[in-house]
């Protein structure tokens, strides 16, 4: 093999050049499209792509084709299942959005519908949730009282929830759903835990039978609250609400024991409104200070698309309302979806699962329901129940109808109380403590944002809480990106391999050599540090030489495996950083410089200026070119041909 061939096979490629048009295009895709949504429909003929594509709109018109009864029978049992939970829980979220308790039936009959049709995953239980519910009370009650103006502030209600839904599919059909991945895991949470803890001491208003009670959210004004009002405490209401409350966590705690007998937690909370409504109706509790639920109207959702409220005064206000509790709700519906779709080994899309929970929530506002999702305690109760696709909803959305037409009076005895330890007991399961550990144990960092969400949560404010927690995680990122990490190279004794010394003590560093790693994009955000970063290693190591008296430092190579991607501004450092070691008498190797990196290194002309032989495949070649030159103590001269066929020996 000849020096044309050494140097044919082992020189750095310049990738060809790409129109701009196809590259934006590429770009684009990778961006926007990551998944290729749009391979299914190539090749096809105009009629087959019609089809796939209200197949995609619609992906009950995939799967109802092989629907068949033995599904059918386990979807009616899990749709029962989950309606005998979100029809205590419905009523419950609504009285916690201060909104009437019917609308809890109301989000649990239309919304259902709309995403068993448009909605992909096939465990998820949709309906109203807490977190959802305590946003709106917490964020409208800043402009609206509800006591004043109880129709104003259920209007305001149906609009937040309309721009909610405009907002989820907006992000789902743009394809902006990587926007919610700004909600960080140690986020969500630190946020819900915070939730559920002022949810939990909000909910000792109806437990204690108190009929006034702060509207602020924050733990020391709820405790004030409280014990401000010791000389209104009902015992009557406080022992059965702690002994439904005890009943509910102990129906938990066996179902989790053995999940076959899920049914028992399941089910429960319905128990605990039946024999509540018989203790009140059979003691007249109602005259001894115990609040009952009172009239639930007849009827299925009437329209509301008139009651939207878009007056100036309460634009902004709803708008900001709609926006946080998209984020929120897309953020739990779509991570307990992917949960369950990975348990059962198929996939959901989470860019269509945006636009079924927008369309959801605009055709709820429209039909007298509030936010809802997909929450967690509904959609495990249908996974362990045994549904197969999206008809357990359907069976539920037609039982809550059934309710809705007829049933309602029953439950005009209902005591507050057993609403409050029903919401009490699912917010319990929602402060995961284990997973902050987890999180202190494993990223102290991702710890502390998880804290910051919790406490800003509990002793601020919600907004607060959530803007805190997305502020230090995007924080975090930009440092990242603005202080990537960079490593001393040594080799791995009796091997070709080259690894940072910090992970590997046994790495010896290679005499005259100084092999860096940058970890990271180089951008006009981290250019001056990295700048500065390979400067201080420069002069550690000559100071290091200094004192032990080894070889002199000649080369620096610069390891950019991890360098996807350069701008003008750090193309601009690179010649700054040439220019500092040119002027130490060393010199500057790349090596394996990746294609968009080398394209614009190339346009850029950086490539002429530090010459194309000093451009390496692997810190392996490139240190044997260097260690050659060492060798025949021609540090910066030998040729072009001799280092190709040095490197290409190596």
């Amino acid at each position: 093999m000849d020096n044309t061939d050494f140097e044919c096979v082992h020189r750095v490629v310049i990738p060809p050049p790409q129109p701009f048009v196809k590259s934006l295009k590429n770009n684009l895709k990778e961006t926007f499209f990551p998944d290729d949504p749009l391979r299914q429909f190539k090749n096809q003929p105009p009629a087959r792509r019609i089809i796939l594509g209200l197949q995609y709109v619609f992906p009950i018109l995939e799967w109802g084709r092989k629907y068949s009864l033995e599904f059918f029978k386990a979807d009616l049992i899990a749709g029962i299942t989950i309606a005998s939970l979100a029809i205590p829980q419905g009523i419950s979220y609504a009285k916690l959005a201060n909104l009437p308790p019917i609308l809890g039936l109301y989000s649990s009959f239309v919304p259902p519908l709309v995403y068993a049709v448009m909605g992909s995953s096939r465990d998820l239980a949709v309906g109203t949730v807490a977190v959802g519910s305590l946003l709106i009370a917490s964020m409208l009650s800043d402009v609206v009282n509800i006591n004043d103006n109880p129709t104003l502030y259920l209007h305001l209600a149906f609009t937040a929830t309309l721009f909610a839904g405009l907002l989820e599919a907006a992000l789902g059909i743009f394809r902006l759903g990587f926007i919610v991945d700004f909600l960080s895991h140690a986020t969500i949470v630190g946020f819900m835990g915070g939730a559920a803890t002022v949810v939990s001491l909000q909910q000792l208003k109806g437990i204690l039978g108190l009929s006034h009670f702060t509207h602020a959210t924050d733990v020391v004004s709820v405790m004030s609250s409280i014990f401000s009002q010791t000389h209104k405490w009902r015992w009557e209401s406080a022992l059965l609400g702690c002994c439904f409350l005890f009943y509910l966590l102990v129906a938990r705690y066996f179902s989790k024991k053995r999940p076959n007998l899920f049914w028992i937690s399941a089910t429960a909370p319905l128990t605990s409104v039946i024999l509540g409504t018989l203790v009140v109706y059979l003691t007249n509790a109602e005259k001894h200070g115990v609040q009952v639920i009172g009239h639930l109207k007849k009827g299925i959702n009437p329209p509301s698309i008139m009651d939207l409220e878009f007056g100036s005064q309460y634009l902004a206000t709803v708008t900001r309302t709609g926006i946080v509790t998209a984020i929120i709700s897309l953020a739990e519906g779509i991570a307990v979806g992917r949960s369950f779709a990975m348990f059962k080994n198929y996939h959901i899309d989470g860019n269509k699962e945006m636009i079924a929970f927008g369309m959801m929530n605009i055709v709820g506002s429209c039909t007298s329901s509030y936010l809802t999702t997909g929450p967690f305690s509904r959609s495990a109760v249908n996974f362990n129940a045994g549904c197969k696709t999206a008809v357990s909803n359907i069976v539920m959305a037609l039982t809550v109808m059934i309710t809705l037409l007829f049933l309602t009076p029953l439950f005009h005895h209902t005591p507050l109380l057993v609403l409050s330890s029903i919401i009490i007991a699912a917010m319990l399961g929602l402060i995961d403590y284990k997973a902050a550990i987890h999180l202190w144990h494993v990223d102290k960092f991702d710890f502390v944002v998880c804290m910051s969400a919790y406490f800003g949560v509990v002793f601020a404010d919600i907004e607060i809480g959530l803007i805190l927690a997305v502020g230090l995680s995007v924080l975090r990122v930009l440092l990242f990106v603005a202080r990537p990490r960079t490593f001393v190279l040594g080799n791995i004794p009796e091997t070709r391999i080259y690894r940072s010394v910090d992970q590997y003590p046994n790495a010896n560093n290679v005499p005259g050599i100084l092999i860096l790693e940058i970890d990271a994009p180089i951008y006009f955000a981290n250019a001056s540090y990295l700048r500065e970063r390979i400067s201080r290693w420069i002069d550690n190591e000559e100071d290091e030489i200094k004192l032990s008296e080894k070889m002199s430092l000649q080369y620096v190579i610069l390891d950019m495996s991890a360098v996807g991607n350069i701008d003008t501004s750090g193309i601009s450092m690179l010649e700054e950083v040439k220019k500092i070691i040119d002027r130490r008498g060393l010199k500057l190797v790349l090596a394996n410089p990746g294609g968009e990196v080398m394209k614009k290194l190339n346009k850029s002309k950086f490539i002429e200026t530090i010459g194309h032989e000093w451009i390496f495949l692997t810190v392996g070649e490139a240190v044997g070119a260097c260690n050659y030159r060492l060798h025949t103590c021609q540090p910066n001269l030998a040729s072009s041909d001799e280092l190709n066929i040095y490197s290409s020996n190596v």
